[in-house]
């Protein structure tokens, strides 16, 4: 099956980590239009194998200068058919139990993670609506599923509240043509992870427990993106998506 797009531009928040460029790059390959949004930039590389992307630096935690550089975009092309929205934080050691954490790192993965999708919602879903055509993929964590005696209790929280308000924007403006889904990542082999290279063994061991014998690639998961961005899913919403290796459905 060929996949097709009927919009032609996307913005990508978290743009310049693993998944973001990996679905920037593809949504490039397409002949979409990509606005990287981030707080670190992509390679000057990056951005010269990849033409039909632009990168502008900005926290998305600040909604002043986010609408700012949305709106300018969306009137510099007509349209802003498709949201990838990666943005996330994983701190390790700062992100403990609920119990134990700090309320101020709390609040700043929320502020990162939840608050984002909230400040990109006000500004994003009424440019859709202008033009009767939306798509959205945020990504969540398969951590929003269970808990975990080991636990980064802020992550999974907010990724869980991300799963709640995703379906309820595809509710809320499925009658504008607006769709929205989320995915839900396994291990995936990201800069997030870069505890693995200092204990190579850890990642082996982990593999050992994934069904599929691998943890993922950013591959893995702007393929399933793109599947969802696609007119060939256009009657998909309100749903979630797991590409975990079949982790998660083990007993």
């Amino acid at each position: 099956m060929e996949l097709t797009y009927k919009g032609k531009n996307a913005i990508v928040t978290g743009a310049s980590g693993g998944m973001g460029l990996e679905v920037s790059k593809m949504l490039s390959k397409n002949n979409i239009n990509v606005l990287m949004l981030d707080i670190q930039s992509p390679s000057k590389s990056f951005l010269s194998e990849n033409v039909n992307c632009v990168y502008k630096k900005v926290d998305v935690t600040n909604l002043r200068k986010l609408k700012s550089i949305i709106e300018k975009y969306f009137k510099e092309n007509k349209s802003t058919d498709y949201l990838i929205n990666t943005t996330g934080v994983l701190w390790f050691n700062k992100d403990v139990s609920a119990a134990d954490i700090k309320s101020e790192v709390w609040d700043k993965v929320f502020d990162i993670n939840l608050k984002s999708m909230m400040h990109l919602s006000k500004i994003i879903i009424p440019l859709m609506k202008k033009n009767n055509f939306g798509s959205m993929v945020h990504i969540s964590s398969v951590d929003a599923l269970s808990g975990d005696d080991k636990p980064q209790d802020a992550y999974g929280a907010s990724k869980a509240a991300m799963i709640r308000l995703s379906k309820s924007l595809a509710i809320q403006f499925a009658s504008k043509n607006i769709r929205s889904n989320i995915i839900l990542p396994g291990p995936i082999e990201t800069g997030m992870q870069n505890r693995w290279k200092k204990n190579p063994k850890a990642k082996k061991n982990l593999e050992k427990i994934i069904p599929l014998q691998r943890v993922g690639k950013p591959q893995d998961i702007s393929n399933a993106c793109m599947y969802l961005l696609s007119d060939q899913a256009n009657y998909i919403t309100g749903t979630e998506i797991i590409v975990d290796g079949g982790i998660t459905s083990k007993p």
